[in-house]
């Protein structure tokens, strides 16, 4: 009757358990990590839930980072960005 007691089950990991990575390598990689796991299909259900739960987050997180940087490229690359009819002289 004690749910608490799942807190404790072996091979049942809580998907706040570890911070989530800052970096775009880190949480890709344990992304992949657990994205084998939960294909090996030799997890427990609640372990699964938890795996998926924490590859929701992994997910996000690559994804901000992904915008993060295609909006960095944008800025950095400003007026280079231009319809290929626009060449200049020494583009003939």
């Amino acid at each position: 009757m004690a749910d608490q007691s799942a807190d404790s089950a072996p091979g049942v990991r809580k998907p706040k358990s570890e911070p989530l990575p800052k970096d775009f390598e880190t949480a890709l990689a344990q992304l992949e990590a657990l994205v084998a796991q939960m294909e090996n299909g030799e997890l427990p259900l609640e372990a699964s839930l938890a795996a998926y739960e924490r590859g929701v987050e992994l997910s996000k997180i690559c994804q901000k980072l992904l915008d993060k940087a295609d909006e960095q490229v944008k800025v950095l690359q400003g007026n280079l960005l231009k319809p290929l009819d626009d060449r200049g002289p020494d583009e003939e």
